[in-house]
């Protein structure tokens, strides 16, 4: 077993208390409009996050930053292209946990630094580029780091929509089995995209985030 599969086991785990279980991250907008109802539609929804959002957003800022890109300008990016407010504060509420977990559990030089530069105002402390530092400094290979921070990303939304849509619990189980394939897509396309790519989100996705702060009825936070 490799040194680090265990801790990238803890890193993902769905109990790991970062918040993700109070984020919709705009699905709960389709609910409302009827949009995303059962399984099918829900999926659909997904496949569409991970493929734009999770692709271009989060998933480069990760390659970048394994390519030797630094933290500060990579965060800095990330909070000018989250366009919605409760996305960014998503992010950054949870990189923040993530950031504070990891000194813990998995402290490196690279992760105080990026804390160092949060608590000072330097940087906002986002998701994924926490984790990023999290999984090079436990010399994580790129491709098993953004694969894992996708599903774990695919499992807290699924998580989230059987409690929300409602779906039974072997509907999640097939639709994570279903986004297999999907996350497999995502990390290869992210390797071909370049800097331009960067933050190029479809837009119906960051609307439907920004309506969500509207929305009458919620139970999540973004």
């Amino acid at each position: 077993m490799s040194s680090y599969q265990l801790a990238l086991q803890q890193l993902c785990d769905s109990a790991l208390p970062t918040g993700a279980f109070a984020h919709s991250l705009g699905f709960e907008t389709y609910i409302d409009r009827g949009v995303v109802a059962d399984e099918e539609s829900f999926g659909v929804w997904l496949a569409a996050f991970v493929g734009q959002q999770l692709t271009y957003s989060d998933g480069l800022g990760i390659r970048f930053l394994y390519e030797g890109v630094g933290v500060g300008e990579l965060d800095a990016h990330l909070s000018a292209q989250l366009l919605p407010r409760q996305l960014r504060e998503a992010s950054t509420k949870m990189g923040g946990r993530l950031i504070e977990i990891g000194t813990e559990v998995f402290p490196s030089a690279e992760l105080e630094a990026y804390r160092a530069m949060v608590a000072t105002g330097q940087a906002a402390g986002h998701q994924p580029l926490a984790f990023a530092v999290v999984a090079r400094s436990l010399g994580v290979p790129f491709e098993e780091a953004l694969a894992a921070y996708l599903f774990a990303a695919v499992t807290s939304l699924t998580q989230n929509a059987v409690r929300a849509i409602p779906l039974g619990q072997n509907s999640g189980q097939r639709l994570l089995r279903k986004a297999h394939d999907g996350v497999a897509a995502a990390v290869e396309h992210v390797q071909h995209l370049g800097w331009d790519d960067f933050g190029a989100v479809s837009p119906g996705l960051e609307i439907s985030q920004m309506r969500h702060e509207w929305q009458r009825a919620r139970m999540f936070m973004s």
